[in-house]
């Protein structure tokens, strides 16, 4: 069985890609709505992640942070206590690297492997398939679990063996996110501000040098009234301040990094951090 501990939106999307690819799967979730749904979806729902250990090879933590990974992993209740020796914990969510690197530690003194392994692409793609993960784990690691990494994710990085250089890699590609998200959101403000039909302004930059996957995707829900949140304010927001704490310990100020990151800490202050993040355009 493959177990994954954390069904929010990207989750649930990707306990139901291996379901449909074929493999016996069992969740857990410490919000009783979110273990609702995945029963209605016919997924099997455990107790606690030491019992879903118990009955897998592999377990995905998909939680949101540091400390959630932290004790889903090594709580009185966590996968260490009930994973066999020899199985594996892929890692998922956006953490810092000393976090990744500590977990990795700690799994490896267990007699566990970790794949450090973050994941981009949103709750569309988690589902069929088509997203992206970073992954960095050893060369016995990546041999026995490419090939169901491969139905995870169509677009699979190998970025190094070393635990942490997955998460690096996710936090240069947040913040860069960050960064375009930001500038999307000031340059259709502007293109309004000079009496230009937003949609057709974006329709130009989509096929010309402004244009950036994010924005793109995040302006068109915007557009259609959407504000059904697949990715947080919230999460963004942490992910570039994880970002610029990386950089902090490298040495390097990053001023267009810092410029996006505080627009997003300013629009959680002003309660969107529920919001999904293309509400940064319509933020105050």
């Amino acid at each position: 069985m493959i177990g994954l501990v954390g069904i929010g939106n990207m989750g649930l999307a990707m306990a139901l890609r291996l379901r449909d690819s074929g493999h016996a799967v069992g969740v857990r979730d410490v919000d009783p709505a979110a273990e609702a749904r995945a029963r209605a979806k016919g997924l099997v729902v455990f107790d606690t992640p030491a019992t879903l250990a118990q009955a897998s090879e592999l377990v995905i933590v998909a939680v949101v942070d540091g400390a959630q990974t932290q004790a889903v992993l090594f709580g009185p209740d966590g996968v260490a206590i009930g994973l066999a020796p020899g199985g594996a914990v892929l890692l998922c969510p956006t953490i810092s690297p000393e976090d990744v690197e500590a977990a990795a530690t700690g799994l490896a003194e267990r007699g566990l492997v970790a794949l450090d392994a973050p994941m981009s692409g949103g709750p569309a793609r988690a589902r069929d398939g088509s997203m992206s993960l970073m992954v960095a784990c050893d060369d016995t690691a990546w041999a026995r679990w490419q090939p169901l990494l491969a139905q995870l994710a169509s677009r699979l990085f190998r970025v190094g063996t070393r635990p942490g250089d997955g998460a690096r890699t996710k936090l240069v590609n947040n913040l860069l996110a960050a960064v375009n998200l930001a500038g999307a959101a000031e340059v259709l403000r502007l293109a309004e501000a000079l009496g230009l039909d937003a949609a057709r302004t974006l329709d130009v930059i989509e096929q010309s040098s402004g244009q950036s996957w994010i924005a793109s995707d995040r302006a068109r829900r915007v557009l259609a009234g959407d504000p059904t949140p697949r990715a947080h304010m919230r999460l963004l927001a942490k992910d570039a301040a994880l970002a610029l704490a990386a950089a902090q310990r490298a040495g390097l100020s990053l001023p267009v990094g810092q410029h996006a990151a505080e627009a997003f800490q300013q629009a959680c202050r002003r309660g969107l951090d529920g919001a999904d993040d293309s509400a940064l355009w319509r933020a105050p």
